[in-house]
């Protein structure tokens, strides 16, 4: 059997992820030959192309040219974090696998002690994300909320490093998937000590958290990616990509959503900035149970677009 091709970004980010979707393929299925390929995307190559624009998910920056390539027969199965990848799954793939969920909260990294009360008076915050953006400046209108880009790695250095930052917002599940120990409130960056707060206030984007494997439809490793579903993630992250559907968006919109799943009725909850230039600014939020994604998703997006 000719060895499987598996596409992946290059950052270090994606390369963890990519190693946990190779090692689980590995395990589920010994002998199974796995070639890795490094394709390199818009968003890596265009660094100063803003994220928060929605030109941005259009352009598919940190998927287009991995899901060519499936399309292309050039490699046989792309990893994702779920929530880069559009609603709409091109004609042809499939998601074949979600990976079980990682912690879906989103951190304040900063060089300031206490947290989100401890960043002084017009401090300086990088987000390149519209919906941390917004609902950091609902809490904290003060702050100066300003775009970052750059991994995972090089974010942290901005913030440790002269770049003018106080602080940035990212992900638990990235940090933890890149090694970093989350359980002593601090990471330590280029000598700086830098502090953690949990923002369970804020509803994550959604999928956030989740490994996504995209291959083409009837291909072989459909079959080989089954072990590595998890059901219980993907219909919690079907019901929050079905919202962001529902408004008729991307990437760019301000929309956190998160779905849990028990004994089979989905709890979901959502949260919105409908209009991003308003003061202050005024998050809307949605909340129901449901048996399915789609009821659960229509039912939360109805709340968030009532005027």
């Amino acid at each position: 059997m000719k060895p499987l091709i598996l596409g992946t970004r290059g950052s270090d980010l994606a390369l963890a992820q990519s190693k946990l979707v190779r090692e689980a393929l590995e395990t589920a299925h010994p002998g199974l030959l796995i070639q890795q390929r490094i394709i390199t995307t818009t968003g890596d190559a265009r660094t100063a192309m803003p994220l928060h624009e929605p030109t941005a998910e259009g352009a598919g920056l940190f998927t287009k040219q991995l899901e060519e390539a499936l399309l292309h027969g050039e490699i046989d199965l792309a990893v994702h974090s779920l929530k880069d990848l559009s609603v709409e799954t091109p004609t042809g793939l499939v998601l074949a696998a979600i990976l079980p969920r990682a912690p879906v909260d989103d951190l304040l990294i900063s060089r300031h002690t206490g947290g989100l009360a401890g960043l002084p008076p017009g401090a300086t915050v990088g987000t390149s994300s519209p919906r941390r953006a917004l609902l950091l400046q609902a809490r904290r209108p003060d702050l100066a909320i300003v775009p970052i880009r750059g991994n995972v790695p090089t974010r942290l250095s901005k913030v440790a490093g002269s770049a003018g930052y106080d602080a940035t917002l990212l992900a638990a599940a990235g940090l933890r998937r890149l090694g970093h120990d989350l359980s002593t409130g601090e990471l330590r960056i280029e000598g700086l000590s830098l502090s953690l707060e949990v923002l369970d206030w804020m509803l994550p984007a959604p999928g956030q958290g989740a490994i996504a494997v995209e291959t083409r439809a009837g291909d072989r490793a459909v079959e080989l990616l089954r072990p590595l579903h998890d059901d219980t993630t993907a219909r919690c992250v079907e019901a929050e990509r079905l919202v962001l559907r529902y408004l008729g968006g991307g990437c760019h919109l301000a929309l956190g959503s998160l779905a849990t799943d028990r004994d089979g009725i989905l709890s979901l909850s959502g949260v919105y900035v409908a209009d991003p230039h308003a003061t202050p600014i005024s998050p809307r939020t949605g909340r129901a149970e449901a048996a399915t994604p789609a009821e659960a998703a229509r039912r939360v997006a109805d709340q968030l677009l009532a005027t």
